[in-house]
């Protein structure tokens, strides 16, 4: 197996540690606006329209980081498993994450929505040719068994 089956797993990480930073700085935004007043303490624990936007785009962002971000973690580990990891899986697992932190953002900052769109794609395009990839490796595994 070689170096680069392992690799697999450093764009896998930077994902995670996205992930992890959206929580920090949704924590960071709440506590902001807990401190300047703009929080409806009573309907907050229920009514996200309660937080001031800037808390409610990482909240958003927060919950797309575990809708396609949790199909790149299975890939990857599919693609490790099957020894199916090479320079172009490398690459485009890669951009799928840079796509994610672009995405992320724009998601919590100025937030276009074609633009944040066009990220969401690159993202999804790196993501079909991973699923190609892993599935293309699997029949040819399965061809090879058999």
């Amino acid at each position: 197996m070689g170096i680069e089956q392992k690799l697999i797993f450093l764009p896998v990480l930077v994902q995670m540690l996205l992930t992890v930073a959206m929580f920090f700085a949704l924590a960071v935004a709440k506590s902001q606006a807990i401190k300047a007043g703009t929080v409806d303490r009573a309907r907050s624990p229920l009514h996200e329209n309660a937080w001031p936007v800037s808390v409610q785009k990482i909240n958003n962002n927060i919950r797309n980081q575990f809708q396609l971000p949790v199909l790149f973690y299975v890939l990857a580990v599919i693609l490790y498993l099957l020894n199916a990891v090479g320079l172009l899986t490398l690459w485009f697992a890669w951009g799928f994450v840079v796509s994610r932190i672009v995405h992320a953002l724009i998601h919590t900052g100025p937030n276009p929505v074609p633009v944040r769109f066009l990220a969401w794609l690159v993202g999804f395009v790196c993501l079909l040719f991973l699923l190609g990839a892993a599935i293309g490796a699997l029949l040819a595994h399965t061809v090879l068994v058999a």
